[in-house]
């Protein structure tokens, strides 16, 4: 298999989507990646949204799957001094250990860095957490919600004008983000690792990934500490660079810059009038007159449906996009033809779409491995691969440090 992380083993301790979506993608470049589960499994099991679908993958958990996707599962007892070390054995044959456990809790269940690297000098230890481990929040909880879009200013930031609304992120957009930071400091570390013989610590956080998307306005924030200027739509700098609702409905997004981006967009709305207009005639005064212009603007697209407006653009030469719904993101000819929804065939329930990670490789195995495993599906194999005989894998079953699934257990 020519992927570019085999040979590569992954302990996983982690919940709910920003590090397990880490683990999921070194698992599509070809990592073995063992998550250890709490015996009641990872909290985000079952709470996504269900898909409405009928057959027999109905009830499946596709959100945890996407995150989860390739691994194998073993259910631990942390809590337990033969559960941790459990963990610490696994770890001893490991090239990376990932986890998003604070660092009191690493610390109490003989997890982190200086315990682990005392096992494995040559080890990777990744964490991510909500807002890093120094400092005076570095005991405090983070959801993206939370340490990504709130503490980092980016909610604020987006508000609609200056009194608007408080937006609302998707579920995981934050999580996800981060996790590719995460990923990227565990690629150079293994890098390091391979070079020097020694092993090394990486972290991230939910806060300082979103402080790092909005860099462009930290860049100045950071220096002149004056509040960003949040601009509605009437208040936009130039109207080929704005957002806009047209007859059906739907909207686009423009974005065309330069001297002739003003030419290039009276040329698609039919309005020539407007170039000797002199309300109109620099960007200064379109810029006083924008409440006009947007509204002028509406006004033209709402002849048209959004699809025979991007014709026009197209033909004008202007750089938009099409708002589009998630369903019609996932029907899009584009995402088809980068392949961004690979399918993954369960071993019984069937075939469904997945999420590609968003990177490719023109001569490599990379995609997903299968889908995410039940509740300590793996339990036993991890543990007599792990050089646990028969005997020892029941005693620590009968002592509750572990939990193997059954053949009656179902999916997740």
């Amino acid at each position: 298999m020519n992927a570019p992380l085999a040979g590569v083993t992954v302990i996983e301790v982690d919940n709910y989507m920003a590090a397990p979506s880490a683990a999921a993608i070194l698992a599509d470049l070809g990592a073995r990646v063992v998550k250890v589960e709490p015996l009641g499994g990872d909290p985000m099991r079952g709470i996504g949204r269900p898909a409405k679908i009928e057959g027999p993958l109905k009830g499946y958990d596709f959100g945890f799957d996407v995150d989860n996707r390739g691994k194998e599962s073993i259910a631990v007892a942390l809590d337990t001094e033969a559960g941790a070390k459990v963990v610490q054995r696994l770890v001893a044959g490991a090239q990376v250990f990932l986890c998003n456990l604070l660092p009191q809790r690493q610390a109490k269940f003989g997890l982190d860095p200086e315990t682990l690297m005392a096992i494995n000098p040559q080890l990777v230890h990744a964490t991510l957490t909500g807002y890093g481990t120094g400092g005076p929040d570095a005991g405090r909880p983070g959801y993206d919600v939370t340490a990504f879009f709130g503490r980092s200013g980016l909610y604020d930031a987006m508000r609609e004008g200056d009194h608007g609304a408080v937006p609302m992120a998707r579920p995981a957009q934050g999580d996800h983000t981060t996790g590719l930071a995460l990923v990227g400091a565990v690629l150079a570390a293994l890098r390091l690792a391979e070079r020097t013989g020694q092993g090394q610590v990486v972290e991230t956080s939910l806060y300082e990934t979103a402080i790092w998307t909005q860099a462009s306005d930290f860049g100045v924030t950071a220096v002149d500490q004056a509040p960003v200027r949040r601009r509605a739509r009437h208040e936009q700098l130039a109207p080929a660079a704005n957002r806009y609702p047209c007859g059906d409905g739907k909207w686009v997004v423009l974005n065309t810059m330069g001297g002739s981006a003003w030419d290039k967009l009276c040329a698609a709305l039919d309005r020539p009038d407007w170039l000797a207009d002199p309300r109109f005639k620099d960007a200064s005064s379109r810029y006083r007159h924008m409440r006009e212009l947007v509204d002028a603007i509406d006004g033209i697209l709402a002849a048209r449906s959004r699809d025979e407006w991007g014709e026009i653009f197209d033909r004008a030469g202007l750089i938009w996009g099409p708002v589009l719904t998630l369903e019609e993101v996932a029907a899009d000819r584009q995402a088809a033809a980068i392949e961004m929804f690979p399918e993954i065939a369960h071993e019984t329930l069937g075939t469904y779409r997945s999420v590609r990670i968003p990177m490719r490789f023109r001569d490599a195995d990379v995609g997903p491995r299968g889908p995410a495993p039940r509740l300590g599906q793996h339990t036993t194999a991890v543990l007599a691969a792990a050089g646990y005989a028969p005997n020892e894998i029941h005693a620590l079953a009968a002592s509750g440090a572990v939990q193997s699934a059954t053949e009656e257990d179902k999916p997740s």
